[in-house]
């Protein structure tokens, strides 16, 4: 009787809570779907509608509603409204929600809202009902029943009123919204953290013990003096005063900036929150960022940022410095500095000091020989190796446990520096460390380039794909995956299509964010058989609705210059055989025949 009186305890507490109202505000979420792809509310603003209906497996009203919600889409989808589902249930997962949407036939995403924050501050109470949301105001237009044809023990043949068709009808014609709310029926929904219980514990969440140690775990290494982050988490009050930002920028996955899909594959370099991090958090942030008793672990903090994050290197190559204009495009440079040593050393690391962290966006490092009497310019300097780089968030590459690069005397380096101008002109000085192995190391690192330099996307096209592709000759060591494009590139990944035909998807990155260079690094290396196709796909949106988006009237082919694209997925292995009688170029090119 204990455990049914706590369960209709639970049931009562979701039912009270309070459902978005006609013209109440509709706060912006990003959310993965039950395919992985990635959907945010706000990039919708050019519909003319946006409308969501809850979705819960098994639920009885939500299957006998789908045809219905299906001929509506049919209608509407044409005249620019937006179509999605959202699922809020604890009890299912990507998983179970595919199985369902194959079983029900449902080709409408539904978006999977794991931590419950957004079916939260949604106020859903009932799978099966319907939000209709203005991208003209962001606000709830109708909320309600699909229609009155459903109740919990009968249905009728015919529906005798049309809500959210009729709404749409209104809405679609500029019209005012007649009817913005009916009950709806369906099936409760658990929010346990929407009790009045809970809610009085989210007051009582510890700044000292729990708020201030997750930032310092998680944030701060970007948010402090002299780091890329905006702000610097400090003490308390600039928490509290960057608060609402803060719930924003989780509630849009902009922040932790980690963009792998966490249902595939596992990674060393993660840098995303648990879904209980983040609920804690913005739970936190929602009861007003409460200070509470206990010191301030961030105003209390006495570490100290070493400028080498991994000591005094061995070498520090000075990189030539470039003065760059307060505005405009800046070409890529190409610095090129001789290499001091007079004897080969196998490189286990190597670290980049930006000398402006506003300007500079990325670094290429790349080592090779000089050939100052050859007639094509690009054949003056021929690439033998590369030795890592720099992007914002990652400053750092140490090489995989028991592998090298071979860096050879009287080699030359060719920084490829790429500097964006941020509305201040300056000089960029910065540096290269490099951290040397004792003795040889057991593997010599390798890998390859996926590059597809004919790529053509459309112009004013929202979703256009493109490809490059590689068989593998050799057994090989996998240890990481880079995804690269500009400023209209926002999906990739990388896919594994093995000699018996089985595929498997070892990367995906649904929301790719140009500012992240992030390379990925596998928890486990992957062995990839010899014979297996190593694929790589990026998906840009060449539209009006991307708003990095230079110029969507145009073509776009490839570039270097971040206003032109590129399919670039750079890959790091070794070789099982260790029988490196072929050149080991980190660079060199895969499927841009």
């Amino acid at each position: 009787m204990r455990r049914l009186s706590i369960v209709l305890a639970l049931l009562l507490a979701s039912a009270t809570a309070s459902a978005l109202a006609p013209n109440d505000h509709v706060d912006n979420f990003r959310l993965f779907d039950h395919d992985g792809k990635s959907h945010e509310l706000y990039y919708l603003s050019d519909a003319k509608a946006v409308v969501f209906m809850v979705q819960g497996n098994g639920c009885p009203i939500v299957r006998n509603a789908l045809p219905r919600l299906k001929e509506i889409r049919d209608t509407f989808e044409s005249q620019g409204v937006e179509f999605r589902m959202i699922n809020a249930n604890l009890q299912d997962n990507r998983a179970s929600i595919a199985k369902e949407a194959e079983e029900f036939g449902i080709d409408i995403p539904i978006l999977i809202d794991d931590t419950q924050l957004i079916g939260e501050s949604l106020g859903l109470v009932r799978t099966g009902e319907v939000f209709v949301v203005d991208p003209r105001t962001w606000t709830v237009a109708y909320h309600g029943a699909l229609d009155d044809r459903l109740t919990y023990e009968n249905q009728k043949a015919e529906a005798k009123h049309h809500y959210l068709a009729d709404a749409l009808e209104q809405m679609v014609a500029g019209e005012t919204v007649e009817v913005a709310h009916a009950e709806s029926v369906g099936c409760l929904i658990n929010f346990p953290e929407t009790g009045k219980r809970a809610v009085a514990a989210h007051a009582q969440i510890s700044y000292s013990e729990t708020i201030a140690p997750m930032l310092q775990e998680n944030c701060v290494t970007c948010h402090r003096e002299g780091g890329i982050g905006p702000w610097a988490m400090t003490e308390y009050n600039m928490v509290r005063g960057f608060a609402p930002m803060i719930r924003e920028v989780i509630r849009t996955k902009r922040m932790p900036p980690w963009h792998a899909d966490p249902h595939h594959g596992t990674w060393a370099n993660d840098r995303s929150l648990t879904a209980g991090q983040v609920q804690t958090l913005v739970h936190w942030v929602e009861a007003g960022a409460p200070r509470g008793d206990g010191p301030d672990p961030l105003a209390e903090s006495t570490k100290v940022w070493p400028e080498w994050g991994m000591g005094e290197p061995d070498l520090i190559v000075e990189i030539t410095p470039h003065s760059f204009p307060a505005t405009g495009i800046v070409d890529y440079q190409y610095q090129r500095v001789a290499n001091p040593l007079d004897h080969d050393v196998w490189v286990r690391a190597v670290e980049i000091l930006p000398g402006d962290r506003s300007a500079l966006h990325h670094v290429i490092t790349m080592f090779g020989e000089e050939h100052p009497e050859a007639e094509n310019p690009r054949r003056r300097f021929v690439t033998k190796g590369t030795l890592g780089g720099y992007v914002p968030g990652n400053s750092t590459e140490i090489f995989p446990e028991g592998t090298g690069t071979l860096l050879p005397a009287g080699s030359t380096f060719m920084f490829q520096m790429h500097y964006t101008t941020y509305g201040k002109a300056g000089t960029d000085k910065s540096r290269f460390g490099i951290y040397f192995h004792d003795e040889p190391p057991e593997h010599q690192l390798a890998g390859t380039v996926l590059m597809n330099t004919k790529i053509k996307i459309p112009a004013n096209t929202k979703a256009h794909t493109e490809s490059a592709s590689q068989v593998l000759k050799r057994d090989v060591l996998l240890y990481s995956l880079l995804p690269h494009s500009h400023f209209r590139g926002t999906a990739s990944d990388f896919i594994a299509i093995y000699p018996n035909g089985d595929e498997e998807i070892l990367l995906s990155v649904p929301k790719y964010d140009f500012n992240w260079q992030t390379s990925y690094e596998f928890a486990e290396p992957k062995l990839l058989p010899a014979g297996t196709t190593l694929v790589h796909h990026t998906t840009y949106d060449n539209s009006a609705q991307n708003a990095a988006n230079p110029d969507p009237s145009i073509e776009v082919t490839w570039g270097e210059q971040t206003f032109e694209e590129m399919l670039f997925g750079a890959v790091t292995w070794r070789y099982l055989d260790d029988n490196n009688d072929e050149p080991v170029n980190r660079l060199s090119r895969a499927g841009d025949d």
